[in-house]
């Protein structure tokens, strides 16, 4: 599978960023704090690991904060990771 052919939910009751495949959920978690978004977690269960789910997640939840003028603070490795590998978010982080 590639990964434009998942379709990530933007779950504002959750404050998550989800993805469901095969009855399991990939999710990026945050709150909202002023014109902050802090990405606390993503969870990718390893049944789905390696398909670049994650990175869809982080690269889905960064655009919406470009979009909506937001500032990021990562408290997730994964998001800091990802930020530091694209050049086209570092200037969102915190």
């Amino acid at each position: 599978m590639q990964t434009n052919e998942f379709q990530v939910i933007h779950n504002t009751d959750q404050k998550r960023f989800e993805i469901h495949i095969e009855a399991q959920t990939a999710e990026l978690n945050y709150h909202l704090l002023g014109n902050t978004i802090i990405f606390t977690h993503t969870g990718v269960p390893p049944a789905l690991e390696g398909r670049g789910i994650g990175s869809l997640l982080v690269k889905t939840g960064l655009e919406y904060a470009k979009e909506n003028s937001l500032k990021v603070q990562a408290l997730c490795w994964f998001v800091s990771g990802y930020i530091q590998r694209h050049a086209e978010y570092q200037d969102l982080a915190r």
